[in-house]
């Protein structure tokens, strides 16, 4: 699609990407949509749906405004900076003014931290009418109420630009973030149990770039960040997959932006070869994986186009968002993270009590098990017991059939109250209450036990990871299902206890990794009121525990390994 250099696998012998070829991928980026500006270069009209907000002109303008700065910003052609300095001139006439929760507003943020990052080559050369009118814009987001989660950031580096350029502003909101954070480095968005990718491009970056453009000692935010990316780095297959889960996933690789801010802000436990590596494969495997339409254009969608993967706001100009993984170019050529050796990320488990999550990653797929997030009850992108790197959820619209889900007595997952998490070692574990359901999950190596306790002779369904495809039946059993699909990772979903019958479910709509999908089910009747299960997404086999169920239940490997439910 883009003309790129040569692959360098000396330096980089993952993926062959260097710093040039982001370089070239964010010049690419950038004369796709060129035809596609107003005359008066402030706006960029790009072809597909419009957003609930209308505000897509804009849209389009302030986040490819991003990719511009981030590449001058680290040493490219000032002249991609041109038509923006012309849009500026119409701008503030012909975007939308910014009101209490306006698109605008997070657009406005855009705006500023490109004439922040490029001040002297841009904002300092504006004739003084037009730095009047942008900064008049500018300060709606100072004016008004920001919706009550990340927005609140927006008027952060609205205010912080202004402030550098002689126009004192309160950049407030903060403070407001402090209440939603909940610790391990993880913050709701907002005051609800909301944990996804949010955390990365907006709840840490934008603090952290405020604090970077304003001279100011990271502090908390840079311990927060390091914390955080414990985790977060191992939510990234080795392939490049990014974890499926929650909203906004056409922003694609935005989400390795966290990566490059720990790195910029000297608060990453990533070493700089691990960094690159992780951020490089995450770029190209969604470029390689159909992500732009033949004209260069980022797509509505995930892989390609994929309406699943939208939300109402979603507008043709909202995948740009994905120019926040250029904030790496602020980081010199010299810099460790583009000179030394492409590593992978890594891999491993660990319990995250705070948002009440568990994240293991086994190299050819990395799997977040959820017992702590969830946005509104029902919602696929966020109220699964288990999300991966390469499988999506279904949407259940069609035929019913929710995957990585459980029912007891036909009741699906209420709304939960996280009961903890704690590892041992490379067993974790994590736990939520719902409704009727109490769950607990332990994973140990690439296998994740289900544990529920539900009211005794209850009916109950557990489903298992979707795959793409017919999904042929490997392995029927009366308790065991595996399917398989060229080119995906194998699903298997073995009952231990409370389950009598195995089947498959078919799911016409399928999932953003294709379309129909197969998902495994088990059946049963928890007589005593437990049903247990493993669930295990590759091609790993590895022992699986005997089941002892009294008041407490307790698991026990072959090797002596044990778990017990918590009192």
């Amino acid at each position: 699609m883009f003309v790129l250099p040569p692959e360098d696998r000396s330096l980089s012998p993952i993926t062959g990407w260097t710093r040039t070829h982001w370089e070239a991928v964010a010049d690419g980026l950038l004369a796709a949509v060129e035809p596609y500006r107003s005359a008066d270069r402030a706006e960029i009209v790009l072809p597909g749906r419009e957003s609930w907000s209308r505000c897509d002109g804009l849209e389009g303008y302030a986040r490819t405004f991003l990719l511009a700065a981030f590449r001058v910003a680290g040493g490219g052609p000032a002249d991609l900076l041109e038509p923006y300095r012309i849009g500026l001139e119409a701008g503030p006439r012909v975007w939308q003014p910014i009101t209490d929760r306006a698109q605008s507003m997070v657009e406005a943020a855009s705006i500023a931290l490109c004439l922040w990052l490029t001040r002297e080559r841009l904002w300092d050369t504006l004739p003084a009418t037009t730095q009047d009118a942008v900064a008049a814009w500018l300060s709606g987001a100072l004016d008004h109420e920001p919706a009550d989660n990340n927005w609140w950031l927006f008027p952060v580096m609205v205010g912080g630009f202004l402030s550098a350029v002689g126009r004192p502003a309160d950049p407030r909101g903060l403070q407001r973030i402090e209440d939603w954070y909940v610790g391990e480095g993880w913050y709701s968005d907002g005051a609800n149990r909301s944990f996804d990718h949010y955390n990365g491009w907006a709840m840490h970056l934008y603090p952290v770039l405020h604090h970077l453009l304003s001279g100011r000692d990271q502090g908390v935010y840079g311990t927060r960040l390091r914390e955080f990316l414990r985790g977060y780095a191992l939510t990234f297959d080795h392939g490049g997959g990014m974890l499926y889960h929650g909203r906004s996933l056409t922003y694609r690789f935005g989400s390795v932006s966290s990566l490059f801010a720990g790195a910029l802000a000297g608060a990453t436990p990533l070493r700089p070869g691990q960094t690159r590596g992780i951020a490089s494969s995450v770029l190209r495997y969604f470029l390689d994986a159909g992500a732009l339409s033949p004209e260069g254009l980022l797509t509505l969608g995930y892989h390609g186009p994929h309406e699943p993967s939208l939300q109402p706001y979603s507008g043709y100009a909202s995948p740009y968002w994905a120019s926040k993984a250029f904030v790496g170019l602020l980081l010199p050529p010299e810099h460790p993270v583009w000179t030394e050796r492409e590593e992978h990320g890594p891999t491993g488990v660990i319990a995250l009590a705070a948002p009440g999550m568990i994240v293991h990653n086994t190299g050819d797929v990395a799997r977040l098990i959820n017992h702590g997030s969830q946005h509104h009850l029902g919602d696929p992108l966020y109220d699964r017991y288990a999300y991966s790197t390469r499988t999506g959820p279904t949407s259940g619209v069609a035929t019913g059939v929710a995957d990585n889900d459980f029912t007891a007595a036909g009741v699906a997952r209420g709304k939960i109250v996280p009961l903890g998490a704690g590892q041992e070692g490379e067993l974790a574990w994590a736990g939520s209450a719902s409704e009727g359901v109490t769950s607990f999950s332990v994973v140990r190596g690439a296998t994740e036990i289900r544990v529920h306790r539900v009211v005794a002779g209850a009916a109950v369904t557990q489903t298992g990871w979707a795959v793409p495809g017919d999904g042929e039946a490997d392995g029927l059993s009366v308790t065991s299902v595996t399917l398989r699909s060229p080119g995906h990772p194998r699903s298997r979903l073995v009952g231990l206890y409370g389950f009598a019958r195995a089947s498959v479910a078919r799911a016409p709509e399928g999932t953003a990794f294709g379309a129909p999908a197969a998902v495994p089910v088990l059946g049963g009747v928890a007589a005593d009121g437990w049903a247990v299960s493993a669930a295990i997404l590759g091609e790993h086999d590895e022992p699986l525990p005997a089941v002892d169920a009294a008041e407490r239940l307790t698991l026990t490997w072959p090797d002596g390994v044990r778990w017990t439910t918590p009192a």
